[in-house]
């Protein structure tokens, strides 16, 4: 694969490939963002809204898959804690250090079954109960960690007394030993994956070549033609957009399979997705036992279950079991559920959670290649590119992969793609900063002088400027410079100025009341979302002429709805917020 130091000038850039991707998620996004740094011209079509797969159902980490180790997929791990190193330099408003604990109740405990995994041995797998990791298997472990990290940034593992650590409602009776290491976090992928497609688009413009993003739309192959049209429109006379590409690249993830049978393409089966759930709960006790801090446990049946921080939550996932249904239609079982809520009191009993703590749930399906019966946890977590023979045009799919490899798996896929078309790789993403990254504050101190400045030039309240920089980072400035009535209200029960929610809608490709809420500003992990705010948002929509005058009721009463039957997520309804409002003014009185 060819790579340079540099990138070319728009002049130096000869041809201009166009490549149709499907599929709007985070590999997606990625790649449309290295084929665009290439001079490519680059079209994305999504059945569905940007990042509304695996990537807004995922636990929300930047780490090298410390378990990945116990199945031998040491490549895997280095490449992912390069990646890991990488995207802390490339993306600092999204990707954060945390430090994570990893509770041990015995020595020698695993040895064993973890060397029949490494070794790649089925018989471990009949054991009716898997032997608890032990200290030395963990302090193993981590050392190689460290070593594959090779991140001075980031302190390497400890080993502490768990009697002596104060880690509040901890089982001390149960485990003897803490060993901590650090990976990152990264609060909102979703942004994540919106600052790749705007650099994608940045590159574009510099370059002069065309870069379309059609969310809510679908694809149809007939030859050499792509056939595109809004999803639902079947009718003779709907708008329809004819595309010959040089190349189509199926970046749908759990939906591989099925995008392929759309574009009647002949393929085996390639995609033998997992369901994986979490949840998030308020509860004080919890987060202070965290206090910042992450878990990284086994559960009795050797499920590994994060317990982590996650901004005013903390999030409790997650489970890995085979799924057949379609992928949207994954909603965390009561079983499932209740399986996180006894992990969480088997390690920390003295929080004493319980079902009546969750206040929201989301699952995903990960877009894992099928494997007949494997067990799901030994499955891998590697990608790879699969080239369709027998079409008209180069097409490929996007096989397995994760959150923390997109961009390392989009600089291998271009480099195909791209010779494909006839064309070689001229320059990668090793380098390229994220928009919102640039001349990102060191520390928290200067993050701080910054946020103050910010509000200072522009009148506002701290909060509100808090609220900006959390999805956009160092964009902030740029972005509030852009906005009329700074000064003007937030949205109801929120430090989100509404002038800010009408940039997202002109900028950022919303179609629904949905994509706002979950995937653009961030709304649905309000612990008191209302639905006065929903309304304040709709109308919005219908402002920009995304959505008709009259349909305002119609999509503030079909989120609430999906909130609660897919998130079991309940909204503050506006009769409940009257009447506080009242007795808080008689209160006063």
């Amino acid at each position: 694969m060819g790579v340079f130091s540099h990138c070319p000038t728009v002049e130096a850039l000869v041809a201009s490939p166009r490549v149709l991707i499907l599929g709007a998620g985070i590999n997606g996004a990625a790649l449309a963002r290295e084929l665009a740094l290439n001079g490519a011209e680059v079209w994305i079509v999504d059945r569905a809204d940007i990042c509304s797969g695996a990537t807004a159902y995922s636990s929300r980490l930047i780490h090298g898959g410390l378990r990945y180790l116990e199945y031998g997929e040491l490549a895997l791990v280095r490449e992912s804690l390069g990646e890991r190193r990488r995207l802390r330099r490339l993306a600092p408003q999204f990707v954060r250090p945390l430090e994570l604990f990893i509770p041990l109740a015995s020595r020698w405990g695993g040895l064993g079954t973890s060397a029949l995994r490494f070794l790649r041995l089925d018989s471990w797998r009949r054991q009716s109960r898997p032997s608890p990791r032990g200290l030395w298997l963990v302090r193993l472990g981590l050392w190689l960690y460290d070593r594959y990290a090779q991140d001075r940034t980031l302190p390497t593992h400890r080993v502490h007394d768990a009697r002596r650590l104060a880690v509040d409602g901890l089982d001390r009776a149960k485990y003897r030993w803490l060993c901590s290491y650090h990976d990152c976090q990264i609060p909102y992928p979703e942004r994540f994956v919106l600052a790749l497609l705007e650099d994608a688009r940045r590159l574009a413009r510099a370059a002069g070549v065309g870069f379309e993003l059609l969310n809510y739309h679908e694809a149809r192959l007939a030859g050499t033609t792509v056939e595109i049209r809004a999803v639902g429109e079947s009718e003779p006379c709907a708008p329809v957009c004819l595309l010959e590409p040089a190349a189509i690249v199926n970046a749908t993830g759990a939906w591989v399979d099925q995008t392929l049978k759309r574009l009647q393409v002949d393929s085996p089966r390639l995609i033998g997705g997992t369901k994986g759930s979490h949840f998030l709960t308020a509860n004080r006790r919890l987060a202070a036992a965290l206090a910042g801090r992450g878990i990284y446990a086994e559960a009795a049946d050797g499920r590994p279950v994060f317990i982590l921080p996650l901004a005013q939550n903390t999030l409790i996932g997650t489970t890995d079991e085979p799924y057949e249904n379609s992928p949207e239609h994954a909603v965390a079982s009561r079983r499932e559920l209740e399986y996180l809520v006894e992990v969480v009191n088997d390690i920390l009993p003295g929080v004493g959670l319980s079902a009546g703590d969750i206040d929201m749930h989301y699952s995903g399906v990960r877009p894992l290649p099928y494997c007949g019966d494997a067990e799901p946890a030994g499955i891998t977590r590697r990608h790879w590119l699969q080239r369709h023979a027998g079409t008209a045009v180069p097409l490929f799919s996007v096989i397995g992969g994760k959150l923390t490899t997109c961009r390392s798996l989009a600089e291998e896929a271009a480099a195909t793609i791209l010779a494909s078309c006839g064309e070689r790789v001229s320059c990668n993403s090793r380098d390229r900063v994220l928009p919102g990254g640039e001349r990102y504050p060191e520390d928290p101190t200067q993050e701080s002088a910054e946020l103050d400045r910010l509000a200072r030039r522009f009148g506002m309240d701290r909060p509100a400027v808090e609220s900006v920089w959390a999805l956009c980072g160092t964009r902030t400035e740029a972005v509030l410079a852009e906005l009329d009535e700074l000064a003007a209200e937030s949205l109801d029960g929120t430090n989100i100025p509404r002038s800010f929610a009408r940039w997202v809608i002109e900028n950022e490709w919303p179609r629904t009341l949905s994509d706002l809420v979950e995937r653009r500003l961030m709304l649905l992990y309000e612990p008191a979302l209302s639905e006065r705010c929903l309304r304040q948002l709709a109308e919005l929509l219908a402002e920009r002429g995304v959505l008709p005058p009259r349909g305002v009721d119609d999509e503030v009463r079909r989120t609430i709805e999906r909130l609660r039957d897919h998130y079991g997520k309940r909204v503050v309804p506006a009769r409940r917020q009257s009447s506080h409002m009242e007795e808080s003014g008689r209160d006063a009185i």
